[in-house]
C-alpha cells in the first residue's frame, strides 16, 4: 500500500481529524516534517505553515527558517515565523536545552491556534507534527530507563487535545523511500548525528546496539506500544476503584485511613498513583509509605503539598504560604473579613451578660484592651494565659494539647495588643482579659467559619 494510502486510512482510523479540517504544519524542514507537508498538499487537505528558529545552529538556522519559506511559497499556503532566544530562556527557566526548545514551541503554536480563532480568516483546528514509528520507539525505550512507569511506555499518542501526529504508522525509511520517489528536498541537521542530547545518543548508539542481538527489536517495541496502551486503561480503572475506596475530600485537604491504605495490594503502585498529582516523585513513595507507621506530626513534602501522618489518617494537604498577615482592628470597626471567616464585633454592658462557653466567642473586659489590635497568624515563640490558668504557656503546646493538625496549627490567628495574645481565635481568650466583678462594658466578638463551595 502506498504512504499515501496509509496516510489516509490512518487519519480515518484513528479518527484524528475530518477532511474539511484547517490544518497547521510544524515544519522544521527535516525530511519527516517535509514528507508530511508533501502528504497533505497531495491528500488535498488546507493547511498553513509554522517554523521555529531556536538560533541554536548559526547560519544552519537561517538556512533552515529560508529553505521552509521557501516550501511554504511552492505550496502558496501562509507561513508563521518565530524566533527564539532558546539559551537564554533554557537558563533563566534552568531547563535543558531540548526542553526549552520543546516549551517555546508549543507555547506559540498554542498561541497561533488561539490568536487564528479570533480573527475573520479561516480558522486552524489542528496542530500537525512529523513525529513517525521510530520516534515513538525512541520515546518509549528512553522512557522505560526513566522509570515512568506504565504511562511513560504507552508512548507518543496520535492525539492530544489539538496536537495531532498523523505519521506515527510510518517508519523513518518509508518516508525516505516516500521522498525519494518524489524528488523532495529537505534539510539535514548535522547535530542530529551527534550523542550531546539524550535522544541523539539512544538512536545513533543505544539502539542500534540493541538491534544488533535482536533484529525484530524496533517492531516488538511498536507492537507493545499498543498492548501498553490497552494496559493503561485497564490500570487506570483499577486505580479509580481503589482511590474511591480510600479518599476522602475535605475543603482542599485528601484525608486517607492509614491502617486500611497499608492493607491495600498493591501498596507501593497504588500509593504513587495518588500522591503523584499533588508534586510527588516515584522516588518519595517510599518515604510515603514509611508514615504510615509512624507518629503523628511527621510528614513529606513536595513543591505544592504535604503528605502528613495525624493520628490514625494520611493527610495531603497544600502548603500555606508562610508570609505574615497583619490586619488592624481599630476602635469602632465592627466587622473584619480575614481568611479563616469573619468576624462581628460589638461592646455590651455587662448588664447583658451571659457566660458563654462557645470558643467561636471571644467575651473580653473592654477597659483592659487599647487600640489597634492586631489580628495575624500565630508564630513561634508565642505564649498566652489560657482562660482559668496562671501560668503562661507556649501557644504550640497549647496547639498540640488541642489536637490539631500540622495543617489546623498553620489556619490558626491570634488577636494580640501590645505583644500580648487577647484571644486564640476560636480556641481560647487570655485569662488577663477575661469579664470579671469589675468589668462595665465587654468587647465581644463572634467568629462566622467561611464556608467552602
Amino acid at each position: 500500500m502506498a504512504l499515501l494510502e496509509k496516510f489516509r486510512l490512518y487519519i480515518k482510523e484513528q479518527n484524528l481529524f475530518q477532511p474539511k479540517d484547517r490544518l497547521l504544519l510544524a515544519i522544521s524542514g527535516g525530511i519527516d516534517s517535509i514528507v508530511l507537508c508533501a502528504l497533505c498538499k497531495e491528500a488535498g487537505y488546507e493547511f498553513e505553515i509554522a517554523h521555529c528558529n531556536f538560533q541554536l545552529r548559526g547560519t544552519d538556522s537561517q538556512r533552515d527558517e529560508a529553505f521552509v519559506k521557501a516550501i511554504a511559497e511552492k505550496y502558496k499556503v501562509p507561513f508563521h515565523l518565530k524566533n527564539f532566544d532558546t539559551i537564554d530562556y533554557a537558563k533563566t527557566t534552568k531547563k535543558s536545552i531540548e526542553t526549552a526548545a520543546r516549551d517555546l514551541r508549543y507555547q506559540w503554536f498554542d498561541e497561533l491556534l488561539k490568536n487564528n480563532q479570533q480573527k475573520d480568516t479561516a480558522r486552524l483546528n489542528f496542530l500537525l507534527t512529523g513525529h513517525h514509528a521510530d520516534d515513538n520507539i525512541e520515546t518509549v525505550t528512553m522512557n522505560f530507563f526513566r522509570g515512568t512507569g506504565i504511562h511513560g511506555l504507552k508512548g507518543i499518542l496520535p492525539s492530544n487535545g489539538k496536537i495531532i501526529r498523523p505519521l506515527l504508522f510510518a517508519k523513518r525509511n518509508e518516508l525516505e523511500t516516500y521522498a525519494n520517489q518524489h524528488g523532495l528536498d529537505f534539510v539535514t541537521d548535522h547535530t542530529n548525528l551527534e550523542n550531546d542530547y539524550t535522544r541523539n545518543y539512544f538512536r545513533n548508539t543505544i539502539l542500534p546496539l540493541v538491534n544488533e542481538s535482536y533484529p525484530e527489536a524496533a517492531n516488538n517495541v511498536l507492537k507493545n506500544i499498543q498492548r501498553f496502551r490497552e494496559t493503561e486503561i485497564l490500570f487506570g480503572q483499577a486505580v479509580e476503584k481503589h482511590k474511591k475506596n480510600l479518599l476522602e475530600y475535605r475543603n482542599n485537604e485528601v484525608h486517607i485511613p492509614a491502617l486500611k491504605l497499608l492493607k491495600t495490594i498493591p501498596l507501593v503502585t497504588v500509593f504513587y498513583e495518588i500522591i503523584k498529582e499533588y508534586g510527588f516523585t516515584a522516588h518519595q513513595t517510599e518515604e510515603a509509605i514509611t508514615l504510615l507507621k509512624s507518629e503523628t506530626g511527621k510528614y513529606i513534602q513536595s513543591a505544592t503539598h504535604r503528605i502528613i501522618k495525624n493520628r490514625s489518617w494520611i493527610i495531603i494537604s497544600p502548603i500555606q504560604s508562610i508570609e505574615a498577615q497583619h490586619i488592624l482592628i481599630e476602635e469602632n470597626d465592627h466587622q473584619i473579613n480575614f481568611s479563616n471567616g469573619l468576624l462581628s464585633i460589638e461592646k455590651r454592658d455587662i448588664g447583658t451578660f451571659k457566660i458563654s462557653v462557645d470558643p467561636m466567642v471571644a467575651q473580653i473586659d473592654f477597659s483592659k484592651i487599647t487600640f489597634p489590635l492586631l489580628l495575624r497568624k500565630w508564630k513561634a515563640g508565642d505564649y498566652f494565659y489560657p482562660l482559668g490558668m496562671q501560668k503562661k504557656k507556649k501557644l504550640g503546646r497549647f496547639l498540640s494539647d488541642q489536637k490539631l493538625s500540622i495543617t489546623e496549627k498553620e489556619n490558626v490567628w491570634v488577636m494580640a495588643m501590645d505583644q500580648k495574645i487577647v484571644w486564640v481565635v476560636g480556641l481560647r481568650i487570655d485569662d488577663r482579659f477575661k469579664v470579671s466583678d469589675t468589668t462595665q462594658k465587654i468587647y465581644f466578638i463572634r467568629q462566622s467559619i467561611r464556608t467552602h463551595d
